[in-house]
C-alpha cells in the first residue's frame, strides 16, 4: 500500500533522512519510533505527500506521487490520507460536526452528504451528544476523538498520526489506541503512527526504529529472520 524507496531529506547541511527503503502492508497498524532528531516526523511528512523527498520514491496505493502536480496530489491526498495531528488542530470557532465536515467539504462533498457522514463518524466515536459543542467545551479524549472522525471523513485508505497520544492522560491514551485497533478491525484502515510511548509501540504490528535518519530496526523484519534462522536450525 505505501512504499519507500532510497527516501532522502536534507534541511540545509543538516541531513535528516538518509537512505530510507520501507512498505507497510495494507491493515497494518505500524509505529515509528527514535530519539529526538531522528527523522521521524519528517518521515510522516514525507509518507502524507505534504512534504517532498530530495530523492528517492515515494508509491501509494500504486501511485507513485511526485508525478503529481500540486493540484492532482492535494485532490489525492485529501482521498486517500488521513491525518491526526498531537493537539488535535480543530478549529475552536467550529462545532464538532463542523470540524469532521471541513475535509468533505474541501472535496467538494455535498453538505448535507458530508454532514451524514460527519454525524455517524461521532455516533461511532461515542460523540452523538456532543457534536454541535465547540473544542473549548471538550475534553482532552473528546478533542483528540474528534480530530480522529475528521481524518475518517473521506474515507482513505491511511490514517498518518502524529504523536497523536502525547496530550492526553493515561485513560485517554489507552482509550485512543484501542480505537486505532478496533478503526483497523472494522474499516480495514492502515494506520501508521509517529510515537514516543512504548506502550502503543509494543502493542502495534511492527516497529520501526530510527536512528539517525536511517531504520535501525523492523521489529517484523526481526522476527522473520528468527522464523528463517531456527528452520534452517531445524534442516
Amino acid at each position: 500500500m505505501i512504499t519507500l524507496n532510497n527516501i532522502t531529506k536534507s534541511f540545509g547541511s543538516l541531513q535528516v533522512l538518509n537512505g530510507i527503503d520501507l512498505t507497510i502492508d495494507k491493515g497494518e497498524v505500524v509505529s515509528i519510533v527514535g530519539p529526538s532528531g531522528a527523522g521521524k516526523t519528517t518521515l510522516l511528512q514525507i509518507m502524507g505527500t505534504l512534504d517532498r523527498a530530495d530523492s528517492g520514491k515515494v508509491i501509494i496505493e500504486g501511485t507513485d506521487v511526485a508525478l503529481l502536480g500540486q493540484n492532482e496530489l492535494a485532490r489525492f491526498r485529501g482521498k486517500n490520507i488521513g491525518f491526526v495531528f498531537q493537539f488535535h488542530q480543530l478549529l475552536p470557532e467550529l462545532t464538532a460536526l463542523e470540524n469532521v465536515m471541513i475535509p468533505a467539504l474541501i472535496a467538494h462533498t455535498k453538505r448535507k452528504l458530508a454532514e451524514e457522514r460527519a454525524r455517524e463518524l461521532l455516533t461511532y466515536m461515542g460523540l452523538q451528544d456532543r457534536a454541535d459543542h465547540k473544542p473549548s467545551e471538550l475534553s482532552g479524549g473528546e478533542k483528540q476523538r474528534v480530530a480522529v472522525a475528521r481524518a475518517l471523513i473521506n474515507r482513505p485508505a491511511v490514517v498518518l498520526a502524529d504523536e497523536p497520544s502525547g496530550s492526553l492522560d493515561s485513560q485517554n491514551k489507552r482509550e485512543l489506541h484501542q480505537l486505532f485497533f478496533r478503526l483497523r478491525d472494522e474499516m480495514g484502515i492502515t494506520f501508521v503512527i509517529v510515537t514516543h510511548d512504548e506502550e502503543l509501540a509494543a502493542l502495534t504490528d511492527r516497529t520501526i526504529r530510527l536512528r539517525d535518519g536511517q531504520v535501525e530496526g523492523d521489529n517484523a523484519t526481526e522476527i522473520t529472520a528468527d522464523i528463517q534462522h531456527q528452520t534452517e536450525s531445524d534442516l
